[in-house]
């Protein structure tokens, strides 16, 4: 009997386990979808061996979020672009030069002086007035009077005489020549902005050039005759002027074309393109002039005389452009 219930138990529990089996492909799908159902909030690491990463967190009520820090903007760029900072700037700088400085003196000891005097004045008649009154027959209450104008008198007219020498000597006062600075560069938005920036480093260019022709050789002898030199620099001094002449006149007209009407815009435009193409042709020049003078300073041998007649004639076009330049502006 025993034997009997023991195979009975068996043959029960293979069915189950043959149950079991049958259903495994149904255990299997489940699995698969819950897999995917996870999968889709916590993605596996990916190939390269990195961690993964969920891509979706639950958010943590004690922890506050992170708010970007604002990145604070450059203070020089800034001040290039505003105008209103640009004009701060240049009153400061005219505020702080020094011929103001002195004039600032000058006003501040004249009211000064104005005011000591007219105290004197004042205390002088009271003291008149009392020194009368003390003589008379009922004067004598007047004494202390007489004597308090008098000594304001003295001290205010002390005063006088030291503002009065302060002034003088600040009015002889002869401050030392600043070296004259770049002009001033158009706006950022100017259609002269770029033209101009070509012309300064042009300037510059030039300056050392000419210089460098300037200096003697070996032998005592500069490269170049300093008469030929003083004419390409005052060429193109004068030349530098013609062209910043024209790129006011640009500025001008950008100004009033931001005030003009929509419709007169275009003109101005126009005006303004036809203006810019004369101010490149003036820099081509300019620049025409500054070439010439690289190439006599890097000349030597016979080809110095050949450099010598092209800085020569690059002055003469250069003179003739900055009169053409000069009856536009």
């Amino acid at each position: 009997m025993g034997q009997q219930g023991r195979g009975r138990d068996f043959s029960e529990f293979g069915a189950k386990l043959d149950k079991h089996i049958e259903k495994l492909p149904e255990y299997a799908q489940r699995a698969q979808e819950k897999l995917q159902k996870v999968q889709k909030y916590f993605p596996p690491a990916d190939q390269a061996g990195g961690k993964a990463r969920p891509s979706y967190q639950r958010p943590n009520p004690l922890q506050r979020p992170r708010t970007p820090v604002p990145r604070m903007p450059d203070v020089t760029s800034l001040a290039n672009q505003v105008p209103a900072f640009a004009e701060a700037r240049a009153k400061w700088n005219r505020w702080n030069e020094p011929a103001a400085k002195l004039e600032r003196r000058k006003r501040r000891t004249s009211r000064a002086l104005t005011l000591w005097i007219l105290l004197t004045i004042l205390c002088g008649v009271l003291a008149v007035a009392a020194g009368v009154g003390w003589m008379s027959a009922t004067g004598a209450a007047m004494m202390p009077q007489a004597i308090m104008a008098f000594a304001g008198a003295v001290v205010f007219g002390t005063f006088s005489v030291r503002s009065g020498v302060k002034l003088r000597a600040l009015n002889r006062v002869e401050l030392p020549s600043a070296p004259a600075g770049p002009p001033p560069l158009p706006p950022a938005g100017s259609a002269a902005r770029e033209p101009m920036e070509r012309l300064a480093e042009g300037e510059a260019s030039l300056a050392e050039l000419l210089r460098q022709l300037s200096v003697p050789s070996s032998v005592g002898t500069t490269p170049v005759s300093g008469v030929s030199v003083e004419d390409a620099r005052q060429t193109a001094n004068e030349a530098a002027a013609a062209l910043r002449g024209l790129a006011a006149r640009i500025q001008a007209i950008e100004r009033g074309r931001n005030a003009a009407p929509a419709r007169e815009q275009a003109a101005l435009d126009a005006a303004v393109t036809k203006l810019r193409e004369q101010l490149d042709d003036g820099l081509e020049g300019y620049g025409g002039l500054v070439a010439a003078a690289g190439h006599t300073v890097a000349a030597a041998g016979d080809g110095l005389v050949t450099s010598k007649q092209a800085l020569t004639d690059a002055t003469d076009r250069l003179a003739g452009l900055a009169m053409a330049l000069r009856e536009l502006s």
